[in-house]
């Protein structure tokens, strides 16, 4: 179940600090509207880290469309993974 609490809440803030845990943000309302969540810096982190992936992944993959893709033996061979 999603801690949802209204900002004014932050008048304590050492208590709803105490709240935001690993996988479970704090998210706080504004006029009755979602519009703050708080998280822990660990998923903060990881949160950050897969966007960085998936923006990687993603031009690898435009790159694969526009200047084609490579083969297996290919890749093998500029890693410095085969015998030839």
């Amino acid at each position: 179940m999603p801690n949802i609490r209204p900002i004014s809440d932050l008048r304590n803030y050492t208590e709803v600090l105490r709240e935001v845990t690993e996988d479970a943000p704090v998210f706080l309302t504004k006029n009755g509207r979602g519009r703050y969540a708080i998280v822990d810096i660990g998923d903060y982190e990881k949160t950050r880290a897969t966007i960085r992936l998936m923006n990687e992944l993603a031009k690898g993959r435009r790159s694969g469309e526009t200047e084609g893709w490579l083969t297996l033996e290919e890749v093998e061979a500029n890693l410095g993974l085969r015998d030839e």
